[in-house]
C-alpha cells in the first residue's frame, strides 16, 4: 500500500537546519520517493539544479535573505 503525503508548505523557521552544514535552512526539497531535505542558501545554490531534477516539490525561502533590515533609531547608535 502506498500513501502519498502533501508537500509541506509551512514556513521554515530558525529551528530548521541545513542537512549539509547545520546552518539555518531556507530551502525544503520534497523528494519524489518520499522524505525531504533542508538546505541553507549556500548549499541550495550549490546543489539547486540537481535538487530540482529529483524534487517532487521545492519550497524556497531564500528571498528572505534579500530583505533590507530595519534602520535602528538614532538613540540606539
Amino acid at each position: 500500500m502506498t500513501t502519498a503525503t502533501a508537500p509541506s508548505s509551512t514556513p521554515l523557521t530558525a529551528v530548521d537546519r541545513c542537512d549539509r552544514c547545520g546552518a539555518q535552512a531556507y530551502l525544503r526539497v520534497s523528494l519524489q520517493g518520499g522524505g525531504e531535505l533542508l538546505f541553507c542558501a549556500h548549499h541550495a545554490r550549490e546543489h539547486g539544479d540537481k535538487l530540482r531534477e529529483i524534487a517532487a516539490y521545492v519550497h524556497d525561502e531564500t528571498d528572505k535573505l534579500a530583505d533590507t533590515p530595519a534602520i535602528a533609531p538614532e538613540d540606539e547608535h
